[in-house]
């Protein structure tokens, strides 16, 4: 059974999901308001986040920026703004995924469903631990990646894309290829945020130069190109 947050001020939308949630050994617990619901992810054993943009006391968007500073907790956007920059600033900062209301929530359980499988799977996964290269190191139990004796802070998605990477030196992925296996979520969104993914995840490891465009193709990751 996973616990979930919804940080929305609609009281009847956590009424309405909680009950179909539970159908799906989902446990949902609702909060209208930012700054308690900060306070309950450090007092309570949460599994997920499912955030509002449109709240009261700060927007999703800085709610989302809040979490990232301290925690890589999976983070799924559910909101009735639905306009293309608002989905690629919500993926941007964070975001795992973002879905604009109205919305199925049969949709809703599976995409959760598909990060926690995602996210979960990190924890299980029988796999040498530490992956060193020239100048940074991962650390798989642990999730650090550190560079140069500094430790990095990575989303969920940025720390999963450079694993991704770093257990296959050299080869080339394609965008399809890093959607399916960061997301499998099928959407054309998707397929544009793999630039922006990959374009954060530069700029956090610097100075390294270690991830390549592939032109027309897609990216492969060459440490020996790090500095």
């Amino acid at each position: 059974m996973y616990t979930v947050l919804l940080i929305d001020d609609d009281e009847r939308l956590g009424e309405l999901l909680k009950e179909y949630f539970s159908r799906y050994d989902l446990t949902l617990i609702t909060e209208l308001y930012p700054q308690a619901s900060l306070q309950r992810l450090k007092n309570a054993d949460i599994d997920l986040v499912i955030l509002d943009i449109m709240l009261p006391e700060m927007d999703g968007f800085e709610v989302c920026r809040t979490i990232r500073k301290s925690s890589d907790i999976p983070i799924f956007m559910l909101t009735a703004r639905g306009e293309v920059m608002d989905r690629i600033v919500g993926l941007e900062i964070g975001a795992d995924d973002y879905l604009s209301k109205p919305f199925e929530p049969r949709e809703v359980v599976a995409r959760i469903h598909n990060i926690l499988k995602r996210t979960q799977s990190d924890k299980v996964t029988k796999i040498p631990d530490i992956l060193q290269f020239p100048d940074f190191k991962i650390d798989k139990f642990k999730r650090i990646v550190t560079i140069k004796q500094q430790t990095i802070e990575l989303t969920t998605k940025e720390y999963a894309l450079l694993l991704l990477f770093a257990e296959s030196p050299n080869k080339i992925f394609t965008r399809d290829e890093i959607m399916n296996a960061l997301s499998g979520i099928d959407a054309e969104l998707f397929s544009r945020s793999v630039d922006i993914l990959v374009s954060r995840l530069r700029q956090k490891i610097q100075p390294l130069d270690c991830i390549q465009t592939v032109w027309g193709t897609g990216y492969r990751f060459i440490p020996s190109e790090s500095s």
